[in-house]
């Protein structure tokens, strides 16, 4: 009897371990179809397309691509910066400058997923915004900040006529619960007319 028992404990064992590998496999595979569905969008908005979706019962899209030179990541920002979108990547605040256009436009994206590397950002690196026409912009690391949601902040304004870009994360970047109530801010600045790029 207790050899049935063993035998059924290691089937069992078995089974919760395949399961667990073919979740994770399926999570993985999600991700990667994801991130290929929202590139392919981005080539739809690049071509002029309004909002493209990138799969059909989407409620976000393609509004801007970010890219980080010195540490080698290029990034699509998607519209809106709720719980689902920031699933799938960073998310363009509603309400704030348009990406790209003069104003500051807030971007949003989880610490252990999309801006993982925030870390490493130092002032005055490069970080590259693509807007939806297609053009590219230099926009400089000038600071960082770290804001408790729970209090009253507003961010800051660039000049008239001027754009910059403020990142959002969670804080501490090596947290090991999730969601806390303090914030990362990265502030970058539009580089001035023919400033090297």
């Amino acid at each position: 009897m207790s050899g049935r028992l063993t035998l059924l404990g290691a089937v069992l064992a078995a089974a919760a371990g395949l399961w667990l590998v073919a979740s994770g496999g399926w999570i993985h595979a999600k991700a990667m179809l994801a991130g290929q569905l929202i590139e392919r969008a981005w080539d739809q908005r690049l071509a002029g397309a309004e909002r493209p979706r990138p799969w059909p019962w989407a409620d976000t899209w393609p509004v801007a691509r970010l890219n980080f030179p010195k540490q080698n990541r290029l990034i699509t920002v998607l519209a809106g910066a709720q719980g689902a979108t920031l699933a799938f990547g960073p998310g363009h605040l509603t309400g704030t400058a348009t990406p790209g256009a003069p104003g500051n436009a807030i971007i949003a994206g989880h610490r252990d997923t999309s801006f993982r590397f925030f870390g490493a950002l130092s002032p005055g690196d490069p970080v590259r915004l693509q807007s939806a026409n297609g053009k590219w912009k230099t926009y400089r690391v000038t600071g960082r900040m770290i804001v408790d949601t729970r209090q009253s902040w507003s961010p800051p304004e660039p000049g008239p006529d001027s754009s910059m870009l403020t990142l959002v994360t969670c804080w501490p970047l090596d947290a090991i619960i999730p969601g806390g109530p303090e914030r990362l801010l990265i502030f970058a600045e539009e580089d001035p007319p023919g400033a090297p790029a």
